[in-house]
């Protein structure tokens, strides 16, 4: 791991005070950059966004699936908390707190928009970060490889009807074109570009391959980092004014990454997982994909929307949540076989 993934929860809050401050400094900028946008989509977050996706899918082996039925277990479970369990208990979760716990301190259109923040969030399962998780818990790199596959392969599939059920639900508009439109823009279109880079370096030289993972991962952080710098500054004067919001939705974010970990961790503990692959199957199921939520909530309901603000509320609670649930696994290897 490099300086970038070591301490990405103090990137991430200096890129929060740097964009806070630009944000009330020079607000002007920040309304071009939100100005910049083409088929509902803005421009330099969608570059962003890319920058962030694209080293990930580099990485997927798809004509490796068959390797894990072997061991399909941690698979399973994971498939389960990610698609099963985890979407409707963040829906569920954010409407408790958001609409009947801390109604009264909420506009309901804005508790709307925070609920639908936090179900993209449930929705996307981890596909990038996860891989820093599972390294940090010495986790069987090949066997999370192949989860975070199939788990792109799913949301192919199932992310924008998942996402618009939820969102009906929870009696939130959903327009269907921008949603599909954003599976293909940040799911299908970069895992077909990383495939046809991966097969194309492979077949020249693959040390080729690992070079560019290499040479990508700081451009990778690095666009995560803009992102967020770009959200906080737009959200600069929500942030100063609202700040009792951000709190009022990270409580039910971090209830809900808590609650999903342990449930996945005490279901590996039953089904006898060996460590290295309980603790990144848990990890995955409880981890967000939230490169993706934030560019979706960002098409959906715009650059300066309460859902927009929500994801990246979960940027900033997952880091360190999960860096906490990274020791704990590791303090319980003796809980598990192998």
């Amino acid at each position: 791991m490099g300086i970038f993934e070591k301490y990405l929860t103090i990137w991430i809050g200096l890129s929060i005070l740097t964009g806070w401050l630009l944000g009330l400094f020079i607000p002007p900028f920040f309304i071009t950059i939100s100005q910049l946008t083409l088929f509902n989509t803005n421009i330099i977050i969608a570059i962003l966004i890319w920058l962030m996706i694209y080293p990930m899918m580099c990485q997927i082996e798809v004509t490796g699936l068959s390797k894990v039925f072997a061991k399909p277990k941690g698979l399973i479970l994971t498939l389960i908390i990610n698609w099963g369990i985890k979407p409707f208990s963040m829906a569920l979760i954010a409407w408790l707190f958001l609409k009947i716990i801390f109604g009264n301190f909420l506009e309901p259109d804005l508790a709307n928009e925070y609920i639908a923040g936090m179900i993209l969030l449930g929705v996307a399962p981890c596909t990038a970060m996860v891989f820093v998780w599972s390294s940090l818990t010495r986790g069987d790199p090949n066997y999370t490889l192949v989860q975070v596959s199939i788990n792109d392969l799913i949301m192919i599939v199932a992310f924008a009807p998942l996402a618009g059920l939820l969102l009906e639900m929870s009696n939130i508009a959903v327009p269907w074109s921008i949603l599909v439109t954003s599976v293909v823009l940040y799911i299908l279109i970069p895992l077909v570009a990383g495939a046809i880079t991966r097969k194309i370096l492979i077949a020249t030289d693959d040390r080729k391959l690992t070079k560019l993972i290499q040479l990508s991962k700081p451009l990778s952080i690095i666009g995560l980092l803009l992102t967020v710098i770009i959200l906080f500054g737009l959200q600069s004067d929500t942030i100063s004014t609202q700040l009792r919001d951000i709190l009022l939705i990270s409580i039910p974010l971090a209830i809900q990454t808590l609650s999903i970990f342990i449930l996945g961790y005490i279901a590996a503990y039953l089904i006898k997982l060996p460590h290295n692959i309980a603790g990144p199957a848990c990890l995955i199921g409880t981890s967000n994909f939230f490169e993706l939520a934030v560019a979706v909530a960002i098409t959906l309901f715009g650059i300066n929307s309460g859902a927009s603000l929500a994801t990246v509320v979960g940027v900033l609670i997952e880091v360190p949540i999960m860096l906490i649930l990274v020791w704990v696994v590791n303090r319980t290897v003796k809980w598990f076989p192998g």
